[in-house]
């Protein structure tokens, strides 16, 4: 039995798929009638209006992640980085649902390396810390806290009771204080290292910050080039604001 070649095979099925289209009446030239992300083109973040949170909910995660990650004179914070759109955007999606993962009982607490062990999906789980959050700013009669929720806090304020989520010292009714800085600290970094099409890293400002090339296609002159601030701006994987269709 001979034995094909694998340069034949790819002749041939590009004979038939070009042959199919001439059978139909088009005629290809130039390039293949092919598209990158085609099949599953990535959709960028539209601005304006919340996706999952209530407007309160959104002011208080906007508060929040602009403490984590504070403003400078460079480089916007949090906030103005798109966090807190790209945390919305990822909760009223696929992430926020649990969809993909199994989801199903018994739960029982697990070790730090297995991740949370929880009935609540990420968008059950923000929702149910946020009120809780909000209910314990609002009881607190000292340091000039009482009956604000926590974006009207000044940032000492703010600072401290971050201090006091991550170190377990707040209790929040009906969720794990800890675990919901941890979850909120990995979700706000992603929001602002993660491609501008997700919406956080507005205007790619953190990628500016770190001299991160984005999704250049080649970049190999540069990666063993230490200590050297790359010279080229960053690209989107939806190419830059400057570009413009021919």
């Amino acid at each position: 039995m001979t034995r094909m070649r694998r340069r034949d095979l790819l002749t041939g099925s590009a004979a038939f798929l070009v042959g199919g289209r001439i059978a139909r009446g088009e005629v290809i030239s130039g390039k293949l009638p092919w598209r990158p992300d085609a099949g599953s083109p990535p959709h960028t973040v539209q601005p304006g209006g919340w996706k999952y949170f209530t407007r309160a909910e959104a002011a208080a995660v906007e508060a929040l992640v602009d403490r984590i990650i504070p403003p400078d004179p460079e480089t916007p914070g949090g906030k103005d980085a798109g966090c807190a759109v790209f945390i919305d955007r990822q909760l009223a999606g696929s992430y926020g649902h649990s969809e993909g993962l199994y989801n199903e009982g018994p739960f029982h607490e697990g070790v730090a390396q297995q991740g949370p062990q929880s009935a609540k999906t990420p968008a059950e789980a923000y929702r149910t810390a946020l009120a809780a959050l909000d209910q314990y700013c609002r009881a607190q009669a000292t340091n000039g806290g009482s009956g604000k929720p926590f974006a009207e806090l000044n940032p000492e304020l703010q600072d401290a009771m971050l201090h006091d989520l991550e170190d377990g010292k707040i209790s929040l009714d009906g969720t794990d204080a800890k675990q919901f800085f941890k979850q909120l600290l990995t979700d706000t970094q992603q929001g602002f290292f993660a491609d501008p099409v997700y919406g956080g890293n507005r205007n790619m400002c953190a990628w500016k910050m770190i001299g991160f090339p984005g999704a250049r296609y080649d970049y190999r002159d540069w990666v063993g080039r230490h200590n050297e601030r790359y010279p080229h701006p960053p690209v989107s994987i939806a190419g830059r604001p400057d570009w413009t269709p021919s």
